[in-house]
């Protein structure tokens, strides 16, 4: 095709009528007044959208507008621009056509600069498309991948390593170690896991081979595969990078560093453990450059977050958060601390560990070692004068009681518990030993939640239910569910070949009314759940999976999945 000619984007947009002269008019001037280009000022300040400013693009350069999010992308056409072009750019080779002509998508397909570069780079005619910005650079993110680089950096750190003996202190402590194998395998692994949202990172020496494997949105993901005699020597720098004891290798231990990843800053909380074959380490990955997940963000049905919301703005009780491991309950307490964080609100939290740093909010990390237990640090922070306190988790009676006292006399405390649902979590507090009164007097509502995959929007397709599944939709559907769409990814590049992008909240809540309150004073766990599961009416952790499923979010699979931890 021919060059692009140079237009203006602002000229365009209006000629279009996507923007008034008085609109254009604010834009330049911001423009001019930060350095930033006219697209990201229109689009940050809400004036349009970026796919608004791809379709004006499109229709007055006479190029297709590519949406990314639905394109399947070949990852080895990608890879013909290097990652440096691509990103420097803003493009990405999306097509080879007959007569050895490229596809080539840019967010600015007017940069006559740029085009000029690509062609020279790619040595190849071009025709261009338009893609929206975000899109292109999360697409970049998710196809150059690091694996071929992770596997030639451990199979250097191989080769260096030999078959004699290393002093494996002597090289944490070399000079010049920002070149040896060992840190840039580890550099190209951190950078490999944010690149493909990893929340762990796993390094597992087994008999013959040492596996490096990532989870991300919930599930262990292969990532490499080297000689096991790297073991040691990743373990040894991971020790030194966090402050561990490198000579002790026969008991565990926990640490954490921080790191600055593609322009985020991570903390890595570590855990090292002596198996069979050599130390197990494990990374849990904290974005602290990203921002707090918001209520609204996190899947909770519209009305029972505006029950959540109103209950959490009470001047006192206790709010707890149910649900195993990785359930997102950490994520929901955030959330609702990023609310009430005001300039009038003294907010206090006792963690462990502290996962995300808020501004202005008093973070206390627990610390066994030392006996800075979760009620010692909590009984302190009553003496701070606190308007809301968040507890990590209530793992014991002593705990339990003093939140509990708290939320009795005058403050709001936000508190986890792993129970399996709501329905189970007051007759777990009296199991702990809490005093009945306490239970009837302080609890204002219980939040249960699981996490479930997302079908990636990509490659969704229509899904023929087996028959166990729709025996299993039939329970809460009845006979509606043959007349319902199922969907399922088939796997493509954004996904990963997974099928899933993403993951959302299963929820169920129980507001502990007046009737509740007089159940739990009763002595009789059984009248207590009938009077709960009246009141819910149904709305049970596997209706809300039911209906994130029924509504094309989440797969059935997926649905059952989830259940399946709470459901006998």
């Amino acid at each position: 095709m021919p060059k692009p000619e140079k237009i203006r984007l602002g000229e365009v947009l209006t000629q279009q009528k996507l923007i008034s002269q008085e609109q254009l008019k604010f834009a330049l001037d911001e423009q001019k007044r930060t350095g930033r280009k006219l697209g990201r000022v229109l689009v940050e300040n809400g004036i349009v959208t970026e796919d608004d400013i791809c379709g004006a693009l499109s229709r007055q350069l006479a190029i297709p507008y590519v949406n990314l999010k639905y394109y399947n992308i070949d990852p080895n056409t990608v890879r013909l621009l290097p990652e440096s072009q691509a990103r420097r750019f803003r493009a990405i080779v999306l097509e080879r056509r007959n007569g050895g002509t490229l596809l080539v998508g840019m967010a600015d397909p007017v940069d006559l600069f740029a085009y000029d570069e690509l062609a020279r780079a790619l040595k190849k005619n071009i025709d261009l498309a338009v893609v929206n910005e975000g899109a292109l650079l999360q697409a970049i993110d998710r196809i150059y991948r690091k694996t071929e680089e992770i596997t030639d950096f451990a199979r250097e750190l191989e080769e260096d390593l030999g078959d004699v003996a290393v002093d494996f202190g002597a090289l944490g402590a070399a000079p010049g170690l920002e070149e040896a194998p060992v840190v840039k395998l580890l550099q190209t692994v951190f950078d490999d896991a944010v690149q493909a949202r990893a929340s762990d990172i796993h390094i597992e020496p087994q008999e013959e081979r040492l596996q490096i494997r990532f989870r991300i949105d919930g599930v262990l993901h292969l990532q490499t595969e080297a000689d096991s005699k790297i073991a040691s020597s990743l373990a040894l720098r991971l020790k030194l990078m966090s402050g561990l004891d490198i000579a002790e290798k026969r008991l565990p231990q926990d640490g954490r560093f921080n790191i600055r990843v593609r322009q985020q800053q991570i903390d890595v909380r570590i855990s090292t453990m002596p198996t069979q074959f050599g130390e197990s380490v494990v990374m849990r990955l904290l974005n602290q450059s990203g921002d707090i997940l918001k209520l609204d963000s996190i899947g909770m049905p519209a009305d029972m977050l505006e029950r959540f919301r109103a209950i959490i703005r009470r001047p006192n009780g206790l709010v707890l958060v149910t649900g195993p491991t990785g359930s997102g309950k950490t994520t929901t307490l955030y959330g609702a601390l990023a609310e009430l964080n005001t300039r009038e609100s003294k907010l206090i939290t006792v963690e462990d560990p502290v996962e995300y740093r808020l501004p202005g909010v008093n973070q206390v990390q627990v610390n066994e070692k030392i006996d800075l237990t979760f009620a010692r640090v909590l009984r302190s922070a009553l003496r701070q004068d606190p308007d809301v306190v968040l507890v990590g988790e209530m793992r014991d009676q002593e705990t339990a009681q003093i939140g509990m006292r708290a939320a009795m006399t005058g403050h709001l405390v936000l508190a986890t518990l792993h129970t399996n649902d709501v329905v189970s979590t007051p007759i777990r507090l009296l199991d702990m030993g809490v005093p009945r009164y306490l239970v009837a007097t302080s609890l204002q509502v219980v939040l249960a939640q699981r996490l479930v995959r997302m079908v990636c929007e990509s490659c969704a397709e229509p899904q023929e239910l087996k028959p166990t599944e729709r025996e299993w939709l039939k329970a809460e559907l009845g006979d509606t569910v043959d007349s319902r769409k199922f969907v399922h990814g088939r796997g493509c590049m954004h996904c990963n070949g997974t099928g899933y992008l993403g993951r959302t909240g299963v929820y169920e809540m129980l507001e502990m009314t007046e009737a509740l309150t007089d159940a739990v004073s009763r002595h009789d766990p059984a009248y207590f759940v009938k009077a709960a599961q009246a009141q819910m009416g149904g709305r049970t952790l596997r209706r809300h999976a039911v209906s994130l499923a029924a509504a094309g979010k989440t797969t059935v699979a997926e649905a059952m999945r989830a259940s399946s931890q709470f459901e006998d």
